[in-house]
């Protein structure tokens, strides 16, 4: 200030300065309320699928934008001119700092949410989850206050003594606060068995090694081994940011594939975000490295060795190689299945394809999209397969023997998806099971049969059997109600109401015209059958029961005898039923019986078997 150049040259940036410094108080004051605002704006107005997506970017903005904020500070603070030599160079790492506590504070309310949802990261209370919120931030603001003392302290000037007592507050607050956050941590694996997720029993364990981390490293402070405290507090709270930050990408891909596949219940349990995960798990590990004292030049390397592979006879094998084999056939296996969700969901359901051949088509794609992304994987990787050509000639001889169901069926799958005469939801007959037919694979068609049971038949007998469907090409069929009537009964009139009542049916056809058939002279009855061709073969059942009761009601107003079955019963023998009546009652034997009744010795005698002669009638002679 004593000097006038500095004086002017502060009057002159004045306006810019009051412009910097309100930009930065209002950033730093209410910009994380817009960016919460603003996000719970964008979250009622955008769609289920991309909810949480958008949620989890806008939120990015409570870190970006008080960032904005320091930055200008330390702009304004720049151009006035008034900074000495250390005030100069806290400024180079304002921004820096800022940062640091930002995201922690993002971290923390990221990983303890405020609204409680079914989706949380971890499972706790309100007041745990506002608990994790404030030692999160607590945790960023020691770690950005540990490395201004490394900025504005030459640790050549200063003894050891005095960084000591600088440092052993921030170290005795950090321990306490790893000591607290292992305790939260460690409420995921509480009564922890078999049926614990993997992931909870993990941060479970990560929070006994917070508390044994924040312990020891207060006591090594508290003796005085102040370096070997900050080597071990310092890089288990970066540990923590990292892990969860981990944790909040994790969630990140599944929401980015429920978004993608549209359906929430399905794409939880896929395998992709599961594999993209564990991708990314593998990944912190050099960061991981790095955080605990790794040097880059180790890690580099360690890279170089496992890029170098190894050697298998005349082959090479790289490691390398075959990350980007994986890599690139993901991307393709992912193109692939994005092209199927956008078929799938947005273009085939406004043509005119019925579902068997929208389906066809998602199917086809897949397998071709498959195809492409291994092929252009072993391309764009160099792998020479010349030298597997012999072993897999050999092999393939004694895998066709052992595989030529599975590839028949493979096949039949294909043939099935191109010629479709069979799609999903047809009504289908095949080796004497019926049902809906309710997808169809390449090994393989499920078929729910009508009691509710799955069948499943390999596609081979699908294409190489007889199959009926009932409702692939023509929902149109014919219903046969057989009706029998009493000897005696007018034909002619039978017929004529027989007629009416299949004509009245709404669901059946009048061209060609309902018929009914005498079909002839049964054992009990007169046999007619009505024909009638249906709209929908779908209401068969409907169809028949309502013929039958307009049957049963329209033959009780006319007088007309529906049959049952007639037995007469001719006794053999009816001498040996009939017995003297002055004879005393006695058991009668089993051999002495007539023969074709049977008598059981303790219900059955004579008397029972020798009625009254007023119901025996004249005695038959031997001819009867």
């Amino acid at each position: 200030w004593a000097t006038p150049r500095h004086r002017a040259e502060l009057w002159g940036n004045l306006p810019l300065l009051l412009a910097l410094l309100l930009f930065a108080a209002a950033v730093l004051a209410r910009g994380r309320h817009w960016v919460e605002h603003l996000t719970t704006r964008l979250q009622a107005k955008s769609s289920a699928r991309g909810r949480e997506v958008w949620a989890l970017v806008l939120s990015m903005g409570q870190i970006l934008l008080p960032t904005l904020g320091v930055q200008a500070l330390a702009f304004a603070l720049q151009r006035s001119q008034l900074l000495g030599p250390m005030g100069e160079r806290l400024t180079e790492f304002m921004a820096a700092l800022g940062f640091t506590v930002f995201a922690a504070a993002w971290l923390g309310v990221r990983i303890f949410p405020k609204d409680d949802g079914p989706d949380l990261p971890l499972h706790m209370t309100q007041d745990q989850r506002a608990e994790g919120r404030v030692n999160a931030t607590l945790l960023g603001v020691l770690v950005a206050f540990e490395a201004l003392l490394n900025i504005a302290i030459d640790p050549v000037r200063a003894t050891d003594a005095a960084l000591s007592v600088l440092n052993y507050p921030v170290l005795v607050v950090a321990g306490l606060l790893l000591l607290r956050m292992g305790q939260l941590m460690g409420r995921q694996s509480r009564g922890a068995n078999e049926a614990t997720p993997p992931r909870d029993a993990l941060i479970g364990l990560m929070g006994r090694g917070a508390i044994a981390v924040g312990v020891v490293g207060m006591l090594l402070a508290t003796v005085g081994y102040v370096p070997a405290a900050k080597a071990l507090v310092f890089p288990a709270i970066l540990t923590l940011g990292l892990m969860g930050l981990l944790l909040i990408l994790q969630k990140l891909i599944g929401d980015i594939y429920v978004m993608i596949m549209g359906t929430e219940s399905a794409a939880r349990d896929a395998l992709t975000p599961v594999l993209i995960s564990f991708a990314l798990a593998l990944a912190t590990l050099p960061m991981l490295a790095l955080i605990w004292g790794a040097r880059t030049a180790d890690l580099s390397e360690m890279w170089t060795r496992f890029r170098e592979g190894f050697t298998v006879g005349e082959a090479r094998l790289s490691p390398t190689d075959f990350l980007l084999f994986l890599v690139i056939f993901a991307l393709g296996y992912g193109l692939t299945r994005l092209l199927q969700g956008v078929l799938r969901t947005s273009v085939l359901p406004k043509t005119s394809l019925d579902t068997g051949g929208r389906n066809a088509i998602v199917a086809g794609i897949g397998y071709v999209g498959i195809f492409l992304a291994a092929l252009a994987a072993v391309t764009s990787t160099g792998l020479d397969l010349s030298s597997l050509a012999i072993v897999a000639g050999a092999l393939s001889v004694g895998i066709g023997f052992g595989l030529q169901n599975i590839v028949s069926n493979f096949v039949s799958g294909i043939i099935l998806l191109i010629e479709r005469p069979v799609a999903e939801g047809d009504w289908i007959e095949v080796g004497g099971v019926q049902g809906r037919v309710r997808s169809i694979s390449v090994r393989s068609t499920r078929i729910e049969t009508f009691d509710r049971s799955d069948v499943i038949v390999p596609n081979a007998d699908l294409i190489s059997g007889r199959v009926t469907n009932w409702t692939g090409f023509n929902l149109t069929g014919r219903l046969i109600v057989p009706v029998g009537v009493a000897y005696g009964s007018d034909t002619r009139k039978v017929e004529r109401l027989l007629t009416e009542i299949a004509e009245a049916q709404p669901m059946v056809v009048l061209n060609p015209p309902p018929t009914i058939i005498f079909m002839g002279f049964g054992a009990d009855s007169l046999n007619f059958e009505i024909r009638v061709i249906l709209r929908d073969i779908n209401f068969t059942l409907s169809v028949r029961s309502e013929i039958n009761h307009q049957i049963a009601a329209c033959f009780a107003k006319e007088g007309i005898e529906i049959p049952f079955a007639q037995r007469d019963i001719w006794l053999r023998n009816p001498e040996a039923l009939r017995a003297p009546r002055s004879a005393p009652s006695a058991p009668v034997p089993p051999e002495a019986a007539a023969p074709g009744l049977r008598m059981r010795d303790d219900e059955t005698t004579t008397d029972d078997l020798n009625p009254a002669p007023e119901y025996l009638g004249d005695t038959p002679t031997k001819g009867d």
